[in-house]
């Protein structure tokens, strides 16, 4: 059972300007994607589409057999109730709140009790190496420890996806690659089903299932990164590719 869905999905700002267009896509449950492109060509877009921060204006969207949008029969389930964590490129942590109540928010607007909420941190924390730091304020932590806590915060709720919209861009390169690592080991094993966003190819061959190579709205090419190195399927994806890899 696909656990992400998208069929004929689009996203109409105005006359003849597509941000996405006829994006037909399924992830599989427990899978790593990466949407791969050039700035401006829908990758952010669709990733948010996929948390309900944005509408699409055609096509239908499911996770599992649940439509969550369909404009066309007025269907549209809200971000809160799609169940869906988010990681950002900011950190986008509360400077005010340690690294606990940080985390802890979703749960707490969730409205669960005390002993539950500080167990379910407790445990994230572990996960993402930040326990003994429950105390600390964003500002007495590292830029990668920061992103510990946004990713920690985007698990703790137990996400039915997961989607994170390039969030290594701000760390420097010997941290990039720890966090790269990181990011696929917890994936594997927590069985996360797993939507990234990156322009970066090394950083989407090195931790992905599957790709999609984006341009300008559409997709290009759907692959496994040995598939889209190899074997690119149009000139646009072959030279995205010799690009990169100089």
């Amino acid at each position: 059972m696909s656990h992400l869905q998208f069929t004929n999905v689009g996203k109409l700002f105005s006359g003849d300007n597509w941000a996405v267009k006829n994006f037909n896509l399924t992830v599989n449950n427990a899978e790593f994607v990466s949407f791969l492109g050039p700035s401006g060509c829908g990758k952010t877009t669709t990733l948010r589409m996929i948390a309900g921060l944005e509408e699409n204006t055609h096509g239908v969207i499911k996770f599992d057999n649940d439509i969550v949008s369909d404009p066309e029969n007025k269907k549209y389930l809200p971000p809160e109730k799609r169940h869906v964590g988010m990681m950002f490129q900011s950190y986008a942590v509360w400077p005010h709140m340690n690294v606990f109540d940080n985390v802890a928010y979703p749960l707490k607007f969730q409205k669960l009790d005390k002993a539950t909420i500080k167990k379910e941190v407790s445990q994230v924390l572990k996960i993402v190496e930040l326990d003994g730091l429950e105390e600390r304020k964003p500002n007495e932590l590292s830029g990668g420890q920061q992103q510990r806590v946004a990713l920690a915060r985007g698990l703790v709720m137990k996400p039915r996806i997961l989607l994170l919209d390039e969030p290594l861009s701000n760390l420097d390169a010997k941290l990039r690659e720890k966090m790269r690592r990181d990011i696929r080991e917890i994936q594997l094993r927590l069985k996360l089903t797993l939507v990234y966003v990156t322009h970066d190819q090394k950083e989407a061959f090195q931790m992905s299932d599957k790709v999609v190579v984006m341009n300008k709205g559409q997709i290009e090419q759907i692959g496994t990164p040995a598939e889209i190195q190899n074997s690119p399927s149009t000139q646009f994806v072959r030279e995205f590719v010799e690009i990169g890899s100089h």
